[in-house]
C-alpha cells in the first residue's frame, strides 16, 4: 500500500433532521442521512430530488435574452432563412449543436451547423467562422456552448450583417459580446435559478422555448435523452435541472426506441439491452463521441446523432465503428503522453516540486492533453496545465481541484497569454511556447498564495459507518435512487470496521482485486478497481481492515444481488 493513503473525512450530518426526513419519506435512515448532507432537508425538495420530472423544469423564457432568441428564430423559419448552428467540438458541443440542429428541422427550417475542428480552427466562436457561414448565404447564427467570449466574431457578425445569437454556460468577460441575443445564466444580470447547466443544458432551454411557443412540448423528451449525454459528459454539478435532464435522460436512453444514429452508438458501446447509467455515459459513450472532435472531425458525431431514416443503416454503423476506432487512436495517444508527462513530473524537481503541474511536450497531440491534464490531477491530487507545443504556440489544457480555482489563476497571469477561458475546474489556453517558464512560475505563485500542503492532501469523503448487517437491498435500493451520481452528487461512500478478507484478493485483468469480505457474520463479494498494486499487502493483513466502499446493485440469471465496490483499504493499527 502507498505510505499515505488518502486522509479519510467523515462528513457530518444532524441526527434529528435524518430522522424526521426518513420518517416524513418513509425511507432507511441511511438514505435520510445521505440527503441531508447533500442539503435536501426539507421533506418536499427532498422528495423532488429523489423523483424529478418534466414538470421540474424552468420557464425557459426567465433566462435573459431567451423571448428575443425565440422571436428571432420563428421570424427566420417563416422566411426560410439560412440558419447556422454554430457548436464546439466536444460531447457537450456537439450534442448541443444536434439537439438545436433537430429542432429547428422538425419546425421547417433552413438550418446547417459548423463544428469547428481542434487542430485547424481553434476553440470558440471566430471571426473567420462567421466569414465563413456568411459567404454560404447565413442570415442568422446559433451558437451553443462556446461564444460568450467571442466579441470580435460578434462585432463580425454586425459588420456583414448576420444577427447572431449566443447561447453558452462559460464564464462571461466584464462585458458580454454585442450579439443579438446573449443567453447565458451567468449573466450578472440574468436572474435565471440554475447558475450551472451545461452549455447543452443551456441549449435545451432554447428548444424547450421554441416547443412551448409552437406547442410541440411533446418533442422535449426526445431531445432530453441527447441532452443528459452531453450534462453527463460536462461534469457540471448533479443538481436542479442537471440532475432533473440527466435522471429523465438516462430512464430515456434506457427504455428507447432511438432514432437509428442514437442506436448505432449505443450498439458499439455495448449498452444495447442493457440498463444506462452514469459510469456507461462518461466511460464508454462520451469518450467515443469526444473521440471524433479530439482525433479527427467532430462532424463524424454530429452525422452519427442526427441520423433518423431507416435506409441510412449500413453508412450509420460506419460512422459508429469510425467513432470506435478514432477512440482506440485516442487512448493509444493519450497513455504515451501521459506516460511521458508524469516522467517529467517525477524526474523534474522545477515541475513537479511545484503545487501546480505545468508540463510541455513537442507535439503532443492537443486531442489528448485535457485526459491527461484530468490523469495529472488523480494521480498526484494537484491543479495541472499541460501544454503541446507546435510551431513555437504552446495550446493547454488545464484541469484543477477543488479548491483552486484555474479561470482566476490564468486571469491573473493574462499578460503572459494570448488566450485563454473556461470554468473554476478545467480552462484552456494559448501563449508562446518561450513563455512556458515563466507561465509556470506566474501561476504557482498564485498558487502559493492560496494552497497549502493540507489542500494537497488526497481526501476521501465518508458518508458515514455502514456495518454489513445493515446493508439490505431496501437500503441498496434507495441508495441507487439518488443516482445519476457525479460531481455535485458523489456517490456515498461508506466506512465498515474490522473487515477480514474471506476470499482472495485475487487479480482481475492485472488490474483490478476481486475478493470477498465478511463481518459480523456477513459476507459480500467486492472489487477493489486499479487496486492491483495492493494484492501483496492485503494478501499479508487478511484479518485487520477497515474498509471504505460504495453499493452496487447487480443482476445476475433475473436476480438482483449487492456487490461492494471498494474505495479504499485501512490497515487496523496494531496489526
Amino acid at each position: 500500500m502507498p505510505a499515505v493513503g488518502p486522509r479519510w473525512e467523515p462528513l457530518p450530518c444532524d441526527a434529528g433532521a435524518a430522522e424526521t426526513l426518513a420518517a416524513a419519506l418513509r425511507i432507511p435512515p441511511i438514505v435520510a442521512t445521505l440527503l441531508c448532507q447533500r442539503g435536501f432537508t426539507d421533506p418536499e425538495v427532498a422528495l423532488r430530488f429523489l423523483h424529478p420530472s418534466i414538470e421540474h423544469l424552468h420557464d425557459p423564457m426567465a433566462l435573459a435574452g431567451m423571448r428575443t432568441a425565440v422571436d428571432r428564430i420563428l421570424a427566420a423559419i417563416a422566411t426560410k432563412e439560412r440558419i447556422a448552428i454554430h457548436g464546439d467540438y466536444d460531447v457537450d458541443g456537439i450534442t448541443s449543436t444536434v439537439i438545436v440542429r433537430r429542432a429547428l428541422e422538425l419546425l421547417g427550417a433552413d438550418v446547417v451547423h459548423f463544428l469547428p475542428e481542434r487542430l485547424r480552427d481553434g476553440y470558440g466562436l471566430q471571426p473567420a467562422a462567421i466569414e465563413r457561414l456568411h459567404a454560404g448565404g447565413v442570415g442568422l447564427v446559433i451558437s451553443v456552448d462556446c461564444g460568450i467570449r467571442g466579441a470580435d466574431a460578434a462585432r463580425r457578425a454586425r459588420e456583414l450583417g448576420v444577427d447572431l445569437i449566443i447561447t453558452d454556460h462559460h464564464e462571461p468577460d466584464l462585458e458580454l459580446p454585442p450579439a443579438l441575443a446573449v443567453i447565458n445564466p451567468k449573466r450578472t444580470d440574468c436572474s435565471y435559478p440554475d447558475k450551472y447547466l451545461a452549455g447543452v443544458g443551456v441549449a435545451l432551454k432554447l428548444v424547450q422555448a421554441l416547443c412551448t411557443r409552437t406547442n410541440r412540448e411533446a418533442w422535449l423528451p426526445g431531445f432530453i435523452k441527447v441532452a443528459a449525454i452531453g450534462t453527463l459528459a460536462d461534469v457540471v454539478p448533479l443538481v436542479g435541472e442537471n440532475r432533473v435532464i440527466a435522471k429523465l435522460g438516462l430512464d430515456l436512453l434506457t427504455r428507447g426506441p432511438h432514432k437509428v444514429g442514437l442506436r448505432a452508438l449505443l450498439d458499439v458501446s455495448g449498452l444495447t439491452g442493457k440498463t444506462i447509467d452514469s459510469y456507461h455515459i462518461g466511460f464508454m459513450v462520451a469518450p467515443r463521441v469526444n473521440a471524433a472532435g479530439r482525433m479527427s472531425t467532430p462532424d463524424i458525431a454530429a452525422r452519427l446523432l442526427l441520423a433518423v431514416d431507416e435506409a441510412m443503416a449500413g453508412e450509420v454503423r460506419d460512422l459508429a465503428l469510425q467513432l470506435d476506432g478514432e477512440n482506440v487512436r485516442r487512448q493509444e495517444e493519450e497513455a504515451e503522453i501521459l506516460a511521458a508527462a508524469k516522467k517529467i513530473v517525477t524526474s523534474d524537481p522545477d515541475v513537479g516540486a511545484r503545487s501546480v503541474l505545468v508540463v510541455a511536450g513537442d507535439g503532443w497531440h492537443r486531442g489528448v492533453i485535457g485526459i491527461v491534464a484530468s490523469k495529472l490531477v488523480d494521480t498526484f491530487h494537484r491543479p495541472a496545465i499541460v501544454l503541446s507545443v507546435e510551431d513555437e504556440i504552446a495550446h493547454g489544457s488545464c484541469r484543477s481541484i477543488p479548491c483552486f480555482d484555474m479561470l482566476g489563476a490564468l486571469e491573473r497571469c493574462a499578460h503572459l497569454l494570448t488566450r485563454f477561458g473556461g470554468h473554476r475546474q478545467a480552462a484552456g489556453l494559448t501563449l508562446d511556447a518561450r513563455r512556458v517558464k515563466e507561465l509556470r512560475l506566474a501561476v504557482n505563485d498564485v498558487a502559493d498564495e492560496t494552497l497549502g500542503p493540507d489542500d494537497l492532501m488526497p481526501r476521501l469523503r465518508i458518508d458515514g459507518d455502514l456495518g454489513f448487517r445493515a446493508i439490505t437491498g431496501g437500503v441498496a435500493a434507495g441508495v441507487a435512487a439518488l443516482a445519476p451520481f457525479g460531481a455535485g452528487n458523489p456517490r456515498p461512500v461508506f466506512a465498515a470496521r474490522g473487515v477480514e478478507i474471506i476470499d482472495g484478493p485475487r487479480k482481475l485483468k492485472e488490474r483490478h482485486l476481486k475478493m470477498a469480505l465478511k463481518q459480523d457474520g456477513r459476507i459480500f463479494r467486492a472489487v477493489a478497481w486499479r487496486a492491483a498494486e495492493r494484492h501483496d499487502t492485503l494478501t499479508e493483513h487478511k484479518a485487520a481492515l477497515d474498509v471504505a466502499f460504495s453499493l452496487d446493485q447487480n443482476q445476475y440469471n433475473g436476480e438482483t444481488f449487492v456487490e461492494l465496490s471498494i474505495a479504499d483499504f485501512r490497515l487496523i493499527a496494531g496489526d
